[in-house]
């Protein structure tokens, strides 16, 4: 099971979904594409400081205040967890 937690200060995921076998996981591959994009395009497309650990099984992602344009991938970032633990509600849960 991956557990998704987003707080006005960061964002935690961490588990693994167990939907198929390593490298077959399309749970995990799509929370593991939202997740590198999210955090490459608060890189690359806004001024905001964050700070993140990524390793296998786990994700932290921490920021401070954000602006408008870092607000709005945060918010389209939950919006594909939530229509990934939707679809796979036994694989991803929200916290």
């Amino acid at each position: 099971m991956i557990a998704v937690s987003v707080r006005k200060d960061g964002i935690e995921i961490h588990g693994h979904a167990g939907y198929a076998e390593t490298g077959k996981d399309i749970v995990c591959a799509g929370m593991t594409a939202l997740t590198q994009t999210l955090v490459r395009s608060m890189q690359g497309l806004t001024k905001d400081k964050i700070e993140y650990e990524v390793s296998p099984g786990r994700a932290d992602i921490h920021y401070g205040n954000l602006s408008e344009e870092g607000r709005l991938l945060v918010d389209s970032f939950f919006i594909g967890v939530c229509l990934i633990a939707d679809e796979f509600p036994e694989y991803v849960r929200i916290e």
